[in-house]
């Protein structure tokens, strides 16, 4: 379940139908869930708690049709890849994956087989991003496979969005409960942003909701992995933004994760990347003497970018709180126990 199914609602902004990333218009979302093995830890056999998620910007090839985006580090301790070459052009030339900090080479590799070898285009520098899930999982063992990659492509879809333990976010914790992924979205002035998160951050006793400091009032138990971790947050709209102006709104994500509490801690990887549909005529990656000398875009004036901006921090704030009443507790790795927050007594929490 997630939070509005509880009755916690986050903000006074609206959601899209389905209060997820996939309500900008051809997103498409897909997981891959790996779950095996239980007891102690041996390298390379498990358990696994683990995953990816492959997110697909629009219906067409991101290589043909780029897209505008930004990103912005709130704590460095992380990575995206394909990063210099989007901070350079500001644009967005891949689909991005989400899985766990020993998987990144893999699941970039395997965007380049299937983008490249695949013969949709002619080079790729794919967008990849990590959180550590070495608790639950045996990270080390790499089990994150080719094959992985290619099932989240092959299914990512429009509509709902699954949530909590499934995909890149399955090992994950986050505010020492179980954490994941988690979705929202903000219609607003007749556009849409949409926010996914892959949640592995926070501390217990920090975690606020709607500006109740609820991780206080929550039944104490030894926590987990707290105050060491990450947060990638992902940021789609259809507004007509340029390079900075995406930048902008991925620096906003890092206000929603301090709504809910986060701080950037010293070992934590918190970062933010912003893409923009709203400009679909941008000219193809590819080296072609046919490209344009001038091209026209439609721009958002800086003077109403602000209600994008509130509906970054609140799509941001209830993404990471629907990552953790989605999360079921989970035992993993040396029959360690993450409790996963239930939804029904954060709801009480919050009105008492």
């Amino acid at each position: 379940m997630r939070a509005r199914e509880h009755g916690i609602v986050i903000g006074t902004g609206t959601p899209g139908p389905h209060n997820a990333i996939t309500d900008v218009a051809g997103m498409r979302v897909g997981h891959t869930t790996l779950i095996s093995g239980e007891g102690p830890r041996v390298t390379g056999r498990g358990p696994i708690r683990t995953g990816v998620t492959v997110i697909l910007p629009h219906g067409g090839s991101t290589f043909d049709e780029p897209l505008y985006a930004g990103l912005h580090w709130l704590n460095g301790c992380g990575e995206i890849t394909g990063m210099a070459s989007l901070d350079e052009f500001g644009m967005l030339t891949s689909p991005i994956a989400l899985t766990n900090t020993a998987s990144v080479g893999v699941v970039r590799d395997t965007l380049v087989e299937i983008e490249v070898i695949g013969g949709r285009q002619a080079w790729s520098l794919p967008v990849v991003g990590e959180t550590w899930d070495g608790r639950l999982n045996d990270i080390n063992g790499q089990h994150v496979r080719r094959e992985h990659v290619h099932q989240a492509y092959r299914e990512a879809s429009d509509g709902p969005v699954a949530e909590g333990s499934v995909g890149g976010g399955t090992g994950m914790i986050c505010h020492g409960f179980k954490g994941g992924i988690g979705t929202a979205s903000r219609v607003v002035d007749g556009y849409t942003v949409g926010v996914l998160v892959q949640a592995n951050h926070g501390r217990r006793d920090r975690l606020t909701v709607n500006g109740v400091n609820v991780g206080a009032r929550l039944p104490a138990e030894p926590v987990a992995h707290e105050g060491a971790g990450s947060i990638i947050g992902i940021v789609a709209t259809d507004a007509p933004l340029l390079p900075h102006q995406c930048r902008r709104l991925a620096q906003r994500a890092g206000l929603g994760v301090a709504r809910t509490g986060g701080a950037g801690e010293n070992f934590s990887g918190d970062g933010f990347l912003c893409f923009s549909t709203g400009n679909r005529n941008l000219p193809s990656a590819a080296l072609d003497s046919n490209t344009p000398r001038t091209y026209q875009v439609t721009v958002l004036s800086d003077e109403h970018i602000d209600p994008l901006f509130y509906a970054v921090i609140e799509a941001t704030e209830e993404a990471i709180v629907n990552a953790l009443v989605a999360a079921e507790t989970m035992t993993g790795a040396d029959d360690l126990t993450v409790t996963g927050l239930d939804g029904a007594t954060l709801a009480k929490v919050l009105t008492t």
